[in-house]
């Protein structure tokens, strides 16, 4: 029970004597506490301010069919991760250490298990050059982006070129060649029934005496029937040809080509745009006055009490050796 109340004094008598030593030096604290303070005022006042600006860039794509099924499918025209890359190296690393500058890009980064979408932010002396620098970093996106829309539009017209000229070369061509072809068998058709049929004339004038010659006629008949067979079997295959050019391939190349062409409808195509608007603050940003300020007055107090009990700690020491 004694030790626990002299315990209690001695604390007792600890703390008074650091009261008495923050007492004794209490123009010291003052004085350093208010001379970071205002050191921390002095800075946030002739630190130039600096407006953030940010945006939300959508990727943009271009629609995909396939004829087949005629099914529709969006195809993207960068990939997220490696387009940050790239300008991460165009528009930060490569004006690192560059003074002077007043307006930068400070950070170009796609958003966590997003492929189509990009953030960036800049600083500047005002608003109006830190939307500029996003708006300069968009004008290169897009410039590229175009370059592959167009390149995809150049594909398809001239995909639909080539499915002209096989409708041209189908009608002027092969439909000429199978019409020639029908007319020519049709032609030797008409001399082969004409034939088979002075043929069948002269058999029925010949004497039934005369077997040999007969014999002959039939066989000559009976392989002039046959030609007449294949000259007609012939015909119709080239007559189901032709309707085949007129009716299938060349419907089925006209719907290819109408297909085509609807993808080069302008809602097809969409280049690389800002979603919304770009944000900006009325504020800036940057410096931060109250959290330097409190930060800066903080660490005067806490400095100017360590050195009131450091200057404390050197005048006793010095009392001891006098």
């Amino acid at each position: 029970m004694q030790e626990n109340i002299q315990r209690y004094e001695d604390d007792e008598i600890d703390l008074r004597e650091l009261w008495k030593t923050l007492m004794k030096r209490k123009m010291l604290i003052a004085v350093v506490t208010v001379f970071i303070t205002a050191a921390a005022v002095g800075y946030v006042l002739l630190k130039t301010p600096m407006y953030q600006a940010k945006a939300l860039l959508e990727i943009g794509n271009y629609k995909l069919s396939d004829s087949n099924s005629n099914s529709n499918s969006m195809a993207m025209l960068d990939n997220a991760s490696q387009l940050t890359k790239r300008l991460n190296v165009l528009y930060i690393d490569m004006y690192e250490g560059v003074k002077g500058k007043d307006t930068e890009v400070t950070s170009i980064a796609a958003p966590k298990n997003q492929n189509n979408f990009i953030e960036i932010k800049t600083l500047s002396l005002s608003n109006t050059k830190a939307k500029e620098e996003i708006e300069k970093v968009l004008t290169y996106i897009q410039s590229e982006h175009q370059k592959i829309l167009d390149d995809v539009k150049r594909r398809r017209e001239l995909e639909i070129k080539n499915i002209e000229v096989k409708i041209n070369d189908i009608k002027t061509k092969e439909l000429a060649l199978l019409n020639d072809n029908i007319n020519l068998k049709k032609k030797d058709l008409k001399s082969s029934e004409n034939e088979l049929k002075d043929l069948s004339e002269n058999l029925s004038k010949i004497k039934k005496t005369d077997t040999s010659f007969i014999a002959l006629n039939l066989m000559q008949k009976r392989d002039l029937t046959r030609y007449i067979s294949e000259l007609e079997s012939g015909i119709i295959d080239l007559q189901n040809q032709k309707n085949l050019l007129e009716t299938t391939t060349i419907n089925k190349l006209i719907e290819d080509k109408t297909l085509i062409a609807s993808m080069l409808l302008p809602y097809n195509y969409k280049n690389t745009a800002i979603v919304g608007s770009i944000m900006t603050n009325d504020y800036p940003v940057k410096p931060k006055k109250k959290l330097i300020v409190a930060v800066a007055f903080v660490t005067g107090l806490l400095l100017s009490v360590f050195l009131a009990f450091f200057l404390e700690f050197v005048s006793g020491m010095k009392e001891e050796e006098a």
